[in-house]
């Protein structure tokens, strides 16, 4: 599949920006030139050679703290749909093997979860539990796990009625052994579709609970919490926003052409889509020009 998707020119992209985004997780706190936490006299100050993007209200490296928040925001993002794949995927695909009783269950939780409010669940859990961002993340992948739910049950519905699953469970084979086997080659597909979502979905609901200031304790550098910060000076610097904003929509656009990208590539029709490229490929790479029929007919 990963062959596949890097063959598209969007999933070359998808996948360069999460990359870069991914390392400027692992290496943007090495690279931040000042300390994001270090206050000064010089406050509000413009782009200039010592602050390339300036200072904040209170002093502070506008660019450091950028480098630094992108971990927290990156790994919250990771948590939800991380969380989300587990509580969801993996009932799914139980929920069609393990009786009335446990689908029942899982189908009524999944609709519990479908209509509670993440944001003002997440509130309510770190009201009792504290302020953590772990705990904001753990509880909204949770709530998000009815997708992941959802999408593999269907999969696994269309494999479990095929004739070789069922010659298989007549034949004593466990549930585990069809599962690994058989369903999740078929199930895989449209979970990494789901999961190419959600990371863009995590960069959101990170970003706005951190913007009302939720999971993060001040001064912890966040791309939502600097956000939140630049609108309060927008007098002083109307531009300061552009640059946190411009990194979550970047962020968020890319998982969301990933998952069109894996979509794409993914059953008969990204096989036949495939093909036909590279039936092109091919037409347009034969050297030479084709032969003219021959005048007057064949004799």
């Amino acid at each position: 599949m990963v062959r596949r998707v890097l063959s598209l020119t969007s999933g070359r992209i998808a996948v360069g920006i999460l990359t870069a985004v991914a390392l400027l997780a692992v290496l943007g706190p090495l690279l931040a030139p000042q300390d994001p936490l270090a206050t000064s006299d010089n406050t509000l100050a413009a782009a200039s050679g010592g602050h390339w993007l300036g200072t904040d209200y209170l002093g502070r490296d506008v660019l450091s703290r950028l480098l630094d928040g992108s971990r927290v925001s990156v790994l919250g993002a990771l948590q939800v749909a991380l969380t989300a794949l587990v509580v969801g995927a993996v009932p799914g695909i139980l929920s069609v093997y393990l009786g009335r009783v446990f689908e029942w269950i899982t189908l009524r939780l999944a609709d519990t979860l479908v209509a509670l409010p993440f944001l003002l669940f997440a509130v309510a859990v770190i009201a009792l539990l504290g302020n953590g961002l772990a705990q904001a993340m753990l509880v909204t992948g949770v709530l998000v796990s009815p997708l992941f739910y959802r999408v593999s049950r269907a999969a696994t519905l269309a494999v479990a009625r095929s004739q070789y699953v069922e010659a298989a469970l007549i034949s004593g084979a466990s549930i585990g052994w069809v599962v690994r086997r058989h369903v999740w080659a078929k199930v895989l597909p449209p979970v990494a579709v789901a999961f190419a979502q959600t990371i863009g979905t995590g960069f959101v609901i990170v970003s706005s609970l951190t913007f009302l200031g939720i999971g993060v304790q001040p001064p912890e550098p966040t791309w939502g919490g600097l956000l939140a910060s630049d609108l309060g000076y927008l007098s002083h610097r109307p531009w300061a926003p552009l640059t946190p904003a411009l990194l979550i929509m970047i962020t968020v656009w890319a998982g969301n052409l990933l998952a069109d990208a894996i979509r794409d590539v993914s059953g008969e029709a990204g096989r036949a889509l495939l093909r036909g490229r590279g039936a092109r490929t091919g037409r347009t790479g034969r050297t030479g020009p084709t032969d003219p029929a021959p005048a007057g007919g064949a004799r």
